[in-house]
């Protein structure tokens, strides 16, 4: 049987229009997996670098914030008791000194008297030595041997030999000195107080074996601690350690407290005890006659 060439070309047609038809349901099925590994390749990465990017600056801050606070910590409670001294005076370290000794310091304290430089304060009724550094504070006490006669003024001329002085003129005169630290006719070191009147602190010498100076220094009344013709003899170790290194390359300031008159008379100051009696008794204390400081002596 013969097919006529309209039903082969007809039949031809119809197959290439079936052909297209069930190719188009492959291609949406490629596009997918494109797009879907395009989206997990790119989601992975986002979550891999946030918690990474994350973590750092929570650690690097929380490492940081305690480190800086506990040394503030340590510095600030350091500082405040090395700046409280200056402007209320160590008390608490000189309870064993006597109240004219406390109201001196005060004095010094609140007027600045020492003028910024170190300090040593002479007891003589005690027999005792007390440094304070530049700020008013203290840095040691010790026992002192002083001069033999009991006084506050110098009775020998400067040009006197110790010959001749009597014990009577062996005294330890009361005052103010600028002192420096220089060396004697053998070269060793003194605290001068006095050049012309060749008055001195300096560490305690041998005298004579009848003086038993170091012993005097070592017992527990201060009733022989009077045996120097006017220097002030202190213990080597304070020397060394405390005044010589406290007046090395700068001068300082000596008070030697008076013995027979208060010390607020000799250094022109009024006590704060004095100052709260006369606030208590009013104007009754304008009417009475000032004490006139005794002015201080002059080393001759």
């Amino acid at each position: 049987m013969q097919i006529p060439t309209r039903t082969i070309a007809l039949g031809l047609l119809i197959a290439c229009a079936a052909t297209p038809v069930r190719a188009q349901p492959k291609a949406p099925e490629t596009k997918p997996p494109v797009i879907a590994a395009g989206v997990v390749q790119s989601t992975p990465i986002d979550l891999a670098l946030r918690p990474v990017a994350t973590p750092q600056p929570a650690l690097i801050d929380l490492a940081l914030r305690p480190v800086a606070t506990p040394q503030a910590a340590l510095i600030d409670p350091a500082l405040r008791p090395m700046a409280t001294p200056p402007s209320n005076p160590a008390d608490l370290s000189l309870q064993s000194a006597s109240e004219e000794v406390k109201r001196v310091v005060r004095w010094i304290t609140d007027s600045g008297d020492n003028d910024g430089m170190p300090y040593l304060l002479i007891d003589k009724v005690n027999a005792q030595v007390f440094a304070f550094n530049r700020a008013g504070q203290l840095q040691g006490a010790a026992p002192v041997l002083l001069g033999m006669a009991r006084g506050d003024r110098m009775l020998a001329p400067n040009d006197a030999p110790m010959s001749a002085m009597p014990p009577q003129v062996r005294i330890t005169p009361a005052g103010r000195f600028v002192s420096r630290l220089a060396k004697d006719s053998k070269g060793k070191e003194l605290l001068v107080m006095d050049y012309d009147a060749s008055l001195s602190l300096h560490p305690v010498v041998k005298g004579t074996p009848a003086e038993r100076r170091a012993e005097r220094l070592k017992s527990v009344t201060v009733q022989d601690n009077r045996v120097s013709f006017g220097c002030i003899n202190a213990p080597v170790p304070f020397y060394q350690t405390i005044v010589s290194p406290a007046f090395t390359g700068t001068k300082g300031i000596v008070y030697v407290l008076p013995e027979t008159a208060p010390a607020s008379q000799l250094f022109g100051f009024q006590p704060v005890d004095a100052a709260v009696a006369g606030a208590q008794q009013g104007s009754t204390a304008l009417d009475a006659p000032a004490a006139q400081p005794v002015p201080a002596p002059v080393a001759k």
